[in-house]
C-alpha cells in the first residue's frame, strides 16, 4: 500500500537571501516567504476543493517551517503535528556564518567539509551520514501511521535532500544535481521497500519562482 507525502521546504527567510546557514538557529519567514506559505495554502486549499484529499499535516518544530505550515492547516481544516527530528541538520559552530567566514575561523574544517566526506561534522554539529539516518527513522512513523493515505510534510532542503537521495539511491557524497526550492513540492510515493519521485521542485503557485537551497556561497558543499 502506497503512502504519499507532500514534501515542502520552508518559505524564503532573510538568511536564505545572503546565503547564511541556519541549521538549528530558529529563523524566522521573511516578508517573501509569509507570501511564498499564502501562495502555497491557496493553491492546495483548491487542489483539494478538486478532491485532492489531504489526511495530515506534519512539521519541523523550527518557526521557518511552522509559519510555512500553518497556513496551509488552517486553510485545509487540519491541525499542525510538530516534529523536533525533521529539524535541518545541525552545523554546530558553521550556524550563523556564511562560507566565507567558515573558512577564515574554521580554515581546517571548512577544508576537510569541502571534501564531502559524509562522516565530517562540524564543531558541534552532526556528520551528513547521522543527519540522513535520523531523517530516515523521522519519515518511517509518519509512513506507517498513514497507509495509503496522502500526507504533508513541511521542512527544510537538507531534509529534502535526504529524501531524494534516498529515493534515487544517489550516494552522501555525490555533488547534488537537483534543485531544493522554496516551499515547493515535492512528491515521493513510499511503497512497501522503496520511495518514487513523483514530482519535484513544483513551484507554480509563485508567480516570482523561488531559490534554490544551497545555503552557501561557494564550493562544491553548495552543490549538496
Amino acid at each position: 500500500m502506497t503512502t504519499q507525502i507532500l514534501f515542502i521546504r520552508h518559505g524564503e527567510t532573510d538568511w536564505n537571501r545572503i546565503k547564511r546557514i541556519q541549521g538549528h538557529i530558529d529563523i524566522p519567514l521573511a516578508t517573501t516567504g509569509i507570501a511564498q506559505a499564502q501562495r502555497l495554502a491557496q493553491r492546495l486549499a483548491a487542489e483539494a476543493k478538486q478532491g485532492a484529499r489531504l489526511d495530515a499535516i506534519y512539521s519541523s518544530d523550527l518557526q521557518r517551517a511552522q509559519q510555512t505550515a500553518q497556513p496551509i492547516g488552517e486553510a485545509l481544516g487540519l491541525p499542525l503535528q510538530s516534529r523536533e527530528n525533521l529539524r535541518e541538520r545541525s552545523y554546530g559552530a558553521f550556524q550563523g556564518h556564511d562560507s566565507d567566514e567558515i573558512a577564515l575561523r574554521f580554515p581546517d574544517e571548512y577544508a576537510q567539509w569541502q571534501t564531502r566526506d559524509p562522516g565530517f561534522a562540524p564543531p558541534e554539529g552532526e556528520s551528513h551520514r547521522v543527519f540522513y539516518h535520523r531523517i530516515m527513522h523521522a519519515i518511517e512513523p509518519l509512513v506507517a501511521a498513514h497507509p495509503g493515505g496522502r500526507i504533508v510534510c513541511v521542512t527544510h532542503g537538507g531534509v529534502l535532500d535526504c529524501v531524494h537521495r534516498f529515493a534515487t539511491s544517489m550516494p552522501l557524497d555525490a555533488p547534488r544535481n537537483y534543485p531544493l526550492l522554496n516551499t515547493s513540492l515535492n512528491v515521493v510515493d513510499y511503497g512497501s521497500d522503496r520511495a518514487t519521485i513523483v514530482t519535484w521542485a513544483d513551484v507554480a503557485h509563485l508567480e516570482a519562482g523561488s531559490a534554490d537551497d544551497d545555503g552557501f556561497r561557494k564550493g562544491p558543499e553548495s552543490k549538496r
